[in-house]
């Protein structure tokens, strides 16, 4: 059997019921108010979350959000959740709701309550922290295609400094891995690079394998004339690269 490199190549059997920790990028920038200035990292991550709701997997979703010292209010993850919870029920309540609005001839305002009730269920459930028992039980009670976000791995300097036990604690959550946060695979952290000692598969997430086909594609076998654009807030992580 072929290894299993993108989560693409999961099946149902893989992924029903399983416990997922899924590895996001979801470090937005956010306005003194809290509020998200810019979603394009969300966006992202939704076609790897829906993914996996699909297939019956509970998602245990996992990213940092900027560069905090310790528990900082104002680098939670929770101003997310809304943004996150209206991006993943795209679609899904409209087709579901009026197709039993012509069978059952509703009213539109019960539609409506239907609608909401249907929202209701499906909000993201936003963890106080990302390891512990409080994340444990939330794991647990996650149904099928529940999604759990956990508090900034960030938190914790164990996340950068890629400690052993601080991964196995993340990992412990969850039956299999998928890293779908190509902005930080480049560091060996506990939450991209320690944790993929406990759980298997590891694989790539979607967004994670079309960057990492682009690259190849790149590198391997570019046309020329070449020239390379790069980008980024960070410059003095590219002075490397381009040397």
């Amino acid at each position: 059997m072929p290894t299993k490199r993108s989560v693409g190549t999961l099946g149902d059997k893989d992924l029903s019921g399983k416990k997922v920790l899924l590895r996001a990028d979801l470090n937005v920038p956010l306005d003194d108010g809290q509020r998200i200035a810019d979603d394009n990292r969300i966006r992202a991550s939704v076609p790897t979350i829906k993914f996996l709701m699909g297939k019956g997997a509970r998602v245990v979703l996992a990213s940092h959000l900027g560069r905090p010292k310790g528990v900082t209010p104002k680098y939670s993850l929770k101003p997310l959740v809304p943004r996150l919870s209206e991006l993943l029920v795209v679609d899904v309540p409209y087709r579901n709701v009026t197709h039993g609005y012509f069978l059952l001839n509703l009213k539109p305002w019960l539609i409506l309550c239907f609608l909401d009730l249907f929202m209701c269920f499906k909000k993201v459930v936003m963890a106080n922290d990302c390891i512990g028992e409080e994340v444990e039980k939330l794991a647990t009670a996650l149904p099928d295609g529940g999604v759990l976000l956990l508090e900034n791995v960030r938190f914790y300097k164990e996340e950068e400094k890629n400690d052993p036990e601080f991964a196995k604690k993340l990992a412990s959550v969850a039956d299999l891995y998928v890293n779908d946060a190509f902005g930080t695979a480049h560091r060996a952290h506990a939450s991209t690079e320690g944790v993929t000692k406990y759980l298997r598969p590891a694989v790539a997430g979607f967004l994670m394998q079309k960057e990492l086909d682009y690259l190849v594609g790149a590198v391997a076998n570019p046309k020329t004339p070449f020239a390379a654009i790069v980008g980024g807030s960070k410059v003095s992580t590219k002075i490397g690269v381009i040397e």
